[in-house]
């Protein structure tokens, strides 16, 4: 499997494309007026502490306050182990037995990390765990623990980097590292440098913190293409193509600097067709913001964002198989499988998702679909939860969000139905209008009423709505004209005492 990073820079906006195979896996947006803030680390002001949630609200500067929950803050007793984690520092047995109010106090100042940037009406999320990343390591300070990435799986390197790795731990410093999953293969040199560098950048942090006032942004995180050759570039990785000349630059110094030794070669494109045309990229994205996908087979998907949870609906559509109805339908359900886990990464949908298989008889097609789907969510870079297939063929799955979904990035709510997916018909309106109507004669004495409306309402209140209204008119008395309004949506109209 062979994998490139193509990345679109303007002055608006970078977009960063990753490729396996010449088929885009996942697609990360960075815009210049809102450019996520994950990583950033700043002084901040605790306004309320609420016990009763165990959490507190932050100032730290921004438009709304984040968000710190006591499960997101340091633990008071700190232990010195050798444990499984996941490149971003989680650990699994980490419990925080300490509350909230014993630990915060309202105007208190706490130096904190943000773990997730403000989603919709949501603050951001704020750990005061803090993590610092480089290219094979990440720094944990006030920790005295070293984890290995689950992600690397072969035991005898894992032994080989705890070796390697505790030996080369930074004397008197209090803090831990996790090995990432870059860093498999790595030489105690290449360890040993990530270690000075993210102990020096503690130390600067430490210091500027000191002399910061609250709200203060002490250390940000780099650009996105940066953070993706930081993150992402290994073996696979073939190629990287950039198509400024500015940024290729820069992204050259940076690898020369911090990934001298990485294999891919970083070019700078410069062709007259645009970067994203290649492998169809900028269709594929387009295609991405539509509920329905198509299946090879025949069948298809209904993908629908909601405010709690993502829903996904598997259909055979026109594909009617080959042998018979139990094996059209496992088919269909091992491809949706497949490109489910393709759809998750490359909409970014995160938190609850629910899949609605096609119902199946035999128990081992149902084993085969959900051990397909586990297998295909595992070259996820976020952590994917999946639950078991139940009775009624639904799998709960959750998938860590971190930022918004495309759909979020690159779309808002229709003006026109706030959102809903729907309008109301004509018909609906024309009633409603009826009402108004009714409801204004009895609290006045006008002489008429005006009634402005969308073109098409107007067209049914003249045409198949014309014997309603003139029997409206004869029973009050008065007239009532219409005027169709070319600016007014399907649902606006107003009734105008004259």
């Amino acid at each position: 499997m062979s994998e490139e990073i193509l990345a679109n820079v303007s002055a608006e906006e970078t977009r960063v494309a990753l490729v396996e195979d010449g088929v885009l896996q996942e697609v990360l947006i960075e815009r210049a007026g809102a450019r996520g803030i994950v990583g950033n680390i700043y002084t901040g002001r605790v306004q309320r502490v609420l016990p009763g949630m165990q959490s507190a609200f932050v100032d730290i500067g921004l438009e709304r306050s984040g968000f710190l929950h006591v499960g997101d803050m340091v633990e008071s007793r700190q232990e010195d182990e050798v444990g499984t984690v996941g490149d971003n520092g989680e650990s699994g047995s980490e419990r925080n037995r300490a509350r909230i109010e014993t630990l915060l106090r309202e105007g208190q100042d706490v130096l904190v990390q943000v773990r997730k940037d403000a989603l919709g009406t949501k603050g951001a999320r704020l750990t005061t765990r803090i993590t610092l990343p480089s290219r094979y390591l990440v720094l944990m300070p006030g920790l005295r623990r070293l984890g290995i990435s689950t992600r690397i799986a072969d035991e005898a390197e894992r032994e080989r980097l705890q070796a390697m790795a505790d030996e080369l731990r930074c004397e008197g410093l209090d803090a831990g590292f996790i090995v990432r999953t870059a860093g498999e293969g790595a030489s105690s040199e290449s360890l040993l440098g990530d270690m000075r560098f993210l102990c020096k950048l503690w130390g600067s942090i430490l210091e500027r913190a000191r002399q910061a006032a609250p709200g203060t942004l002490i250390h940000g995180d780099l650009p996105l293409v940066m953070r993706i050759l930081r993150d992402l570039l290994d073996t696979r990785v073939e190629r990287v193509r950039i198509d400024s000349r500015e940024s290729w630059q820069q992204v050259q110094d940076f690898v020369e600097r911090f990934i001298p030794q990485t294999p891919a070669r970083i070019e700078h494109y410069d062709d007259n067709r645009p970067i994203f045309d290649l492998y169809g990229v900028e269709d594929e994205i387009q295609r991405a913001l539509q509920r329905r996908v198509d299946l090879k087979s025949g069948g298809y998907l209904v993908i629908d964002q909601t405010e709690s949870m993502t829903t996904i609906d598997v259909n055979t559509g026109g594909f009617v198989g080959h042998r018979n109805f139990d094996e059209t339908i496992c088919k269909t359900n091992l491809e949706a499988a497949r490109v489910i886990a393709r759809q998750l990464r490359l909409r970014n949908l995160g938190g609850i998702i629910i899949v609605d298989f096609i119902d199946m008889e035999h128990d081992e097609h149902r084993r085969q679909v959900l051990r397909v789907l586990r297998q295909a969510v595992e070259k996820d870079l976020a952590r994917v939860s999946v639950g078991e297939l139940s009775p009624l063929g639904l799998v709960e799955m959750t998938r860590k969000r971190t930022r918004e979904s495309l759909e979020q990035v690159l779309c808002e709510p229709c003006p026109t139905c706030s959102g809903r997916g729907f309008v109301k018909t004509a018909q609906t309106v024309c009633l409603e209008i009826q009402r108004e109507i009714q409801r204004e004669a009895r609290q006045s004495e006008a002489e008429g009423f005006l009634v402005l409306a969308s073109p098409g309402v107007i067209e049914r209140l003249l045409d198949e709505d014309a014997a309603t209204l003139a029997g409206l008119e004869a029973s009050l008395g008065r007239p009532v004209r219409l005027q169709a309004q070319d600016m007014y949506d399907n649902e606006q109209f107003d009734v105008v005492v004259v």
